[in-house]
């Protein structure tokens, strides 16, 4: 007697073409605002004026970007602040929020609601700028360092809450006893075991936290005068607020100077140094990152 094998699902041919028409149009309406963008970036400004934003524009020029590149040292110096930023900012951040998530995820830690409370009450009440900015400035005389551009973004209430989730819901119980009846210490049981099941979850809030290290533009606003701490979201924006200003005033001849400006190509030129490394950047991340954010979901 012949015992056919269980069916296996197969999605019909119609279906196949449907999502993949689908996927190509959300690929394409993905794709089109950065090739906009990366366009006008490479327009000759007259023509953007008179004929508006393309995709095809009628004349190349890369005048927006030899406008941005003339600060040459300035913006490599600003891009190996934002890189060291980033990376050093992530590394402790990760480290930060780990050491704090993870008490919270276990069950016989006595004081996990205290914690996990003042965690939470940081998301809904804040003391204001200006304490935060006072003990930056005078509590913690970090000013004009990279450190500044680091430590008011360590820890991050929702990473938190959303790392003790992902141990508690990825690490099972048993595994945490098992490291304890072989004698391993907590600090042992956290980084050679818990956190090596915990590569996704890392991953996906080390993104999160890179991005926000690279794009921020805030802190250096606030707390940096020394233009060897700029980072390069920073430097960008004083770009073009120079423009902007050149463009608005009437003293001198600033506006005549206003009128050779890229102004509109400068801003997209802007856009594409900024995204420029964290683009490449996120293909290391984006097998980790797609498990963190399905974790928990229903398995057969």
């Amino acid at each position: 007697m012949k015992i056919k094998s269980p069916g296996i699902n197969k999605i019909s041919f119609g279906s196949n073409v449907f999502l993949t028409v689908l996927f190509i149009i959300i690929t394409i309406l993905c794709l089109a605002p950065i090739l906009l963008v990366i366009m006008i970036s490479l327009t000759d400004e007259r023509t953007i004026l008179q004929n508006g934003y393309s995709f095809l524009p009628q004349k190349f020029s890369v005048q927006s970007y030899q406008y941005l590149l003339k600060g040459g040292s300035l913006i490599m110096n600003a891009y190996g602040v934002s890189i060291i930023v980033a990376i050093i900012g992530t590394v402790l951040s990760l480290l930060t929020i780990t050491l704090y998530a993870y008490p919270l995820s276990r069950n016989d830690f006595k004081y996990k609601g205290f914690f996990a409370f003042l965690a939470y009450f940081t998301t809904i009440f804040g003391g204001g700028l200006v304490p935060w900015v006072m003990v930056y400035n005078q509590l913690l005389p970090i000013a004009n360092s990279i450190w500044v551009l680091i430590f008011p973004m360590l820890i991050n209430a929702w990473y938190v809450i959303i790392m003790r989730t992902f141990i508690k819901t990825t690490v099972p119980e048993a595994i945490i006893e098992s490291a304890r009846i072989d004698g391993a210490g907590e600090f042992k049981t956290l980084f050679a075991i818990v956190l090596p099941l915990c590569k996704a979850g890392l991953a996906t809030i080390g993104l999160f936290a890179m991005l926000g290290y690279w794009n921020d533009w805030y802190l250096p606003l606030l707390f940096v005068t020394d233009k060897k701490v700029y980072n390069i979201q920073y430097l960008m924006y004083q770009t073009l607020q120079n423009i902007q200003f050149l463009s608005t005033t009437t003293i001198g001849n600033a506006s005549d100077i206003a009128a050779s400006l890229p102004s509109e190509g400068a801003r997209m030129a802007i856009a594409v140094l900024s995204i420029g490394p964290i683009i490449f950047a996120y293909p290391f991340f984006q097998g980790y990152f797609v498990k963190g954010l399905t974790i928990g979901a229903v398995k057969g």
